[in-house]
């Protein structure tokens, strides 16, 4: 395969020829990057990650990272023990020190890609430019497999495994099965109980940082999310999806069990708890148990005497 010639220098991609990381068609193709353990099916988008690392990338001495999702991710277990740069204030360790750099930051709190539109700034460049996609409502990640898109690479990944339903990454403490390393590390946190994200103007605190995010909107009111077909406008960007259905009709979660479709994946995971009489969802005063947790919400106000709003 010729490599891919970008238009701008210095980017990551114009002297693919000349690192040792040059990308190789194989039947079942994936492509990782040599720096860090990003992965994807989109060669077009294993360019534009290359630019994160900058020149590192070109120093790099592995062989091509490129073949099948077994061979990629074994590479990737490989190469993540060659970790030279160690953060001084944690035990992360890293094979470049542009990565450490960007580690740092998340010690430091330093933002230095500053959006021109809105006030918020990012750690790292690439994030900004994914944000740089709330204002415009560019979603260029595309599913194959149906009508929906998305504004990151890893929100389609992740939608993928609603096709393929593999879930490789298997919890040790209970039968939950997941799609990705990230989602198992945030399950975990429910038998940890560790929530280290605190808001700074009330007692909340949350197991993850986006949920502390979408949280601080309670506060600030902000909703920077913009239906482009009406006045509506969201806090999060599922809550824009989600109304976006209101619009199309589209429902293309479908139930296997029976003719229902739903609009959501979460509907469907609600409605599949219909066949299976499972309630996930325990009261922790009293043996009630619940398959939605809007229904255990509710119900925690017969034992706090709470009346809705």
């Amino acid at each position: 395969m010729e490599p891919i010639q970008s238009s701008s220098p210095g980017d990551g991609a114009t002297l693919l020829e000349e690192t040792s990381c040059l990308l190789k068609v194989t039947e079942d193709i994936w492509f990782a990057c040599c720096s860090c353990t990003y992965v994807t099916k989109d060669q077009h988008v294993i360019l534009s990650h290359l630019a994160v690392h900058g020149d590192e990338q070109f120093k790099c001495q592995h062989p091509p990272m490129s073949g099948s999702k077994s061979q990629v991710l074994g590479n990737i277990r490989k190469h993540k023990s060659e970790t030279p740069f160690k953060c001084k204030l944690c035990p992360e360790e890293f094979a470049y020190n542009s990565l450490l750099t960007f580690h740092n930051r998340t010690h430091t709190g330093e933002k230095p890609f500053k959006c021109k539109q809105c006030p918020l700034a990012f750690a790292q460049k690439n994030n900004l430019q994914t944000h740089n996609y709330l204002h415009t409502g560019e979603k260029p990640f595309k599913c194959k497999q149906c009508c929906l898109a998305f504004a990151k690479d890893s929100y389609l990944r992740k939608h993928n495994q609603v096709h393929t339903e593999e879930k490789p990454f298997k919890c040790k403490q209970c039968p939950q099965v997941f799609a990705w390393d990230s989602s198992l590390r945030r399950h975990n946190q429910t038998h940890t109980g560790e929530k280290p994200f605190k808001c700074k103007q009330c007692p909340q605190a949350f197991a993850q940082n986006s949920h502390l995010r979408n949280h601080n909107r309670t506060h600030t009111g902000e909703k920077p999310f913009k239906c482009r077909q009406c006045a509506k406008a969201f806090a999060k960007d599922s809550h824009l999806q989600s109304h976006n259905q209101t619009h199309t009709g589209e429902k293309p979660f479908k139930c296997k069990q029976c003719p229902l479709a739903f609009a959501q994946n979460y509907n469907l995971k609600s409605h599949n708890r219909t066949h299976t009489d499972e309630k996930p969802f325990k009261c922790k005063q009293c043996p009630q148990a619940f398959a939605q947790n809007s229904y255990l919400r509710k119900h925690n106000r017969t034992h706090t005497g709470e009346k809705p709003l």
